[in-house]
């Protein structure tokens, strides 16, 4: 494989690619603002682009932008004076002035930002106040309402200027581990990913000058970091602020260490059609595939769909799958607790656990692999509903052959879990 290729066409099949819808819409959001609370014309004053976007680590297909959008400070005692939730009536002021604009968009108040929802993405501005420290007071109206502090810019500042001394590798690392948790579907925060890539340089120096041909070396060692890290632990100290980060319950560990095992086994193998699909399973369809090899390959179908051309992808909440393995005469067993499965079997793949809170809606692949299943044409791959009770999948195990089950929640027009479990059919 050529290693420095593949990761150059891989950098660049990650780059945010829509700048100037993002810029236009930032530009008429904070237009609209600056009319209404400061009587500027300006599509720039007091609008500051916070997030992985403002960190620069966001990648292509995002479908969050962050804008945080400055107040004038007499407003702070206008609106603590008054009486009630204070932070509430604040951001429905915001929406209000967002919705003369935006006039055929769904614009809401959700907790601590105005979300402005688009076809396929949306826009969260957060309303605020700059302290003297350069740091931020913003409106928080759960559990009756509060002010909290945020303090992005020396965060955005520290992760630019060190990248710099990292040779751009350090923003490279940060957008491949994206592209993981979308691809795994890893409930992580951006701003912890940042926080992980940053500590990773800190602590080992020598990556700072790694070339692209060393680049899956690079993310080998990343993800070894990540699956050692203290399970114990419930927060790190963002880079720049030192505020806390927590990882909420994330799962990242145990899919870190699935992409550590992974990724090894691609780089003790040849070139082959094979490297190229072990790299996908952890980055997804944005890693490069020359197509001579998927020609070659028989497991590559032109006609197998993938849930990122379907719904955008903002993976927020866990999942995990399993499968129950049944045959009459046979005592029933869990996929998971299993190493290899025999053929005519009937499963039943299911939702293990999620915490993504009904109603959504749960999409399912069934994807066969190796030359049996080229040979009967019967690659499969398609994004298809559940036939089930309680969203549940039924299928067969017909024949031999390596095969996966992919599971994904739908849930206000975005895909915000996703999961995976191998189907390693043996006959023997």
């Amino acid at each position: 494989m050529n290693t420095a290729q593949i990761f150059g066409d891989f950098i660049t099949n990650i780059t945010v690619e829509n700048q100037t819808s993002i810029e236009t819409r930032f530009g008429t959001i904070t237009k609209r603002l600056n009319a209404d609370f400061h009587d500027l014309t300006s599509e720039s004053e007091n609008g500051i682009y916070v997030g992985s976007y403002g960190r620069d680590t966001a990648i292509q297909g995002i479908s969050d932008l962050d804008l945080l959008f400055v107040l004038p400070d007499h407003l702070y005692k206008k609106y603590n004076d008054r009486k009630g939730n204070v932070q509430s009536q604040l951001l429905q002021d915001v929406s209000a002035s967002i919705a003369k604009t935006y006039s055929t968009s769904k614009v809401r108040g959700d907790g601590q930002v105005v979300v402005v929802e688009f076809a396929n993405d949306y826009i969260e501005v957060c309303p605020a106040f700059q302290e003297s420290d350069g740091s931020f007071t913003y409106p928080d109206s759960n559990k009756g309402g509060k002010w909290k502090k945020t303090n992005p810019l020396p965060e955005a500042k520290t992760l630019r200027d060190f990248d710099k001394d990292c040779n751009g590798n350090l923003i490279y690392l940060c957008r491949f581990t994206r592209a993981w948790k979308n691809k795994c579907g890893v409930k992580i925060g951006g701003l912890l990913i940042d926080t992980f890539a940053y500590n990773f340089f800190k602590a080992n120096s020598k990556y700072k000058d790694y070339e692209l041909e060393q680049f899956d070396l690079l993310i080998r060692d990343f993800f070894k970091y990540l699956s050692e890290l203290d399970a114990d632990r419930s927060y790190w100290y963002a880079p720049g602020s030192n505020q806390h980060v927590y990882k909420k319950n994330s799962n990242f560990k145990s899919k870190a260490k699935k992409a550590l095992k992974n990724v090894e086994e691609a780089i003790e193998k040849e070139e082959n059609s094979t490297v190229y699909e072990i790299w996908r399973r952890v980055f997804g369809k944005a890693f490069p595939y020359p197509q001579a090899l998927k020609e070659a390959s028989y497991n590559f179908s032109e006609s197998e769909q993938f849930i990122q051309q379907e719904y955008p992808i903002n993976i927020s909440y866990r999942l995990r799958i399993d499968c129950q393995i049944t045959q009459e005469g046979y005592r029933s067993e869990l996929l998971r607790s299993t190493k290899f499965l025999k053929k005519n079997k009937n499963l039943v793949f299911f939702i293990d656990h999620t915490d993504v809170s009904k109603p959504y809606k749960v999409l399912w692949k069934v994807k066969n692999e190796g030359k049996i299943a080229h040979d009967r044409m019967c690659l499969r791959g398609g994004i298809i509903e559940s036939n089930m009770s309680d969203d549940r999948r039924k299928e067969d195990s017909n024949f031999e052959g390596p095969h996966f089950v992919e599971c994904y929640i739908i849930k206000n027009g975005y895909c915000v879990a996703r999961d995976r479990i191998d189907v390693p059919i043996s006959n023997s």
